[in-house]
Parts: C-alpha cells; structure tokens; sequence
C-alpha cells in the first residue's frame, strides 16, 4: 500500500512526530507549507495526515492554505489516518480541534478513516475531534505529555496496521 504523510509543523512538534511515522511505514513526507497543489494527494492509497491546533482551536497555518487541496481531490477508495498536536491544560476547551477541519474534509471527499484514539490517559475540556467518546484520530501533547508521544505513536501504529489486515 503506497502511503504518504502529509503534515503543518510551526514549530517542529508535528513534523518530529509525522517523521516517526513515516519511518514506520515507509512512507512519503510532504510538508503541505511547501506543496503548490495537491497533485500529490491522488498518487497514494494511504493518507497520514497531520496538524497541530492553534489558539482556541483553529485549523494550523499551512493546513489553513492547504485545505482547499484536500477538498477538492477525489479521496474514494483511499485510507486516512490522522495525528494532531495539542495542548490540553492551556487549551483544554478546544483540545486537538485541528484535527476535525481536515476529518470533516476528508469523509466529504469520499475517504475512509481508520485509527481512532482513546481519550483515556487525557485531561481536557472538551475536543470537537471526540465522535463516540473516541479521538478521531491520534492525540499528542507535547507540552505536557512528551514522555508519552512516542509511545504512542509506537501504539497508534500497530494499531493502524491491525485495522489495514482486517481490513484486507
């Protein structure tokens, strides 16, 4: 399965987590601050898409100009997981809500996406990445919970490889 990860990093904590998951699947990386279109989308069968959120939970920078690349591909048939940054005690009323712009985009453009996330282990507010008492993807918080992250990632991983098996 050609997989590719597509990541908006300001300052570094995405793009470090979205190269620990493209060493695990041999896969693609693309920083969407640097792509002039989305042509890149339509070449892969698995989409790792990832962002961070920033101040009371808007969609981040690159992500924000990218977006509309996202929007406009024709994703049926493809794979989408997704990863988001966030920080939990500073923003806990708007935890991990980048992730949600780009879930929402990717279900409308026909995507299906596997690698929900508990939000045990966690502590906030409220999330509009929760559906069904699960993160819609996976959860990081570097701020507070570096120790965690790799970890996780190792965990969401295997997770995501069970899925595409039972899926197959």
């Amino acid at each position: 399965m050609k997989t590719a990860v597509f990541y908006g990093s300001t300052n570094g904590n995405t793009a470090d987590a979205a190269s620990q998951i493209k060493k695990r699947f041999n896969a693609d990386l693309y920083d969407v601050g640097k792509l002039n279109g989305g042509d890149e989308l339509a070449q892969y069968d698995m989409l790792i898409l990832g962002t961070s959120t920033w101040y009371d939970g808007d969609l981040q920078d690159d992500w924000e100009s990218f977006i509309s690349h996202l929007k406009s591909a024709d994703l049926s048939g493809k794979i989408v997981a997704l990863f988001g940054m966030g920080d939990q005690e500073g923003y806990g009323s708007d935890f991990v809500n980048g992730m949600r712009f780009i879930y929402d985009a990717a279900i409308e453009k026909g995507a299906k996406v596997i690698g929900s996330w508990s939000i045990d282990g966690y502590s906030f507010e409220s999330s509009n990445s929760v559906i069904d008492g699960k993160f819609i993807g996976l959860a990081l918080d570097e701020d507070n919970q570096s120790d965690l992250t790799k970890s996780r990632i190792e965990s969401w991983c295997t997770q995501l490889e069970d899925e595409l098996k039972a899926s197959a």
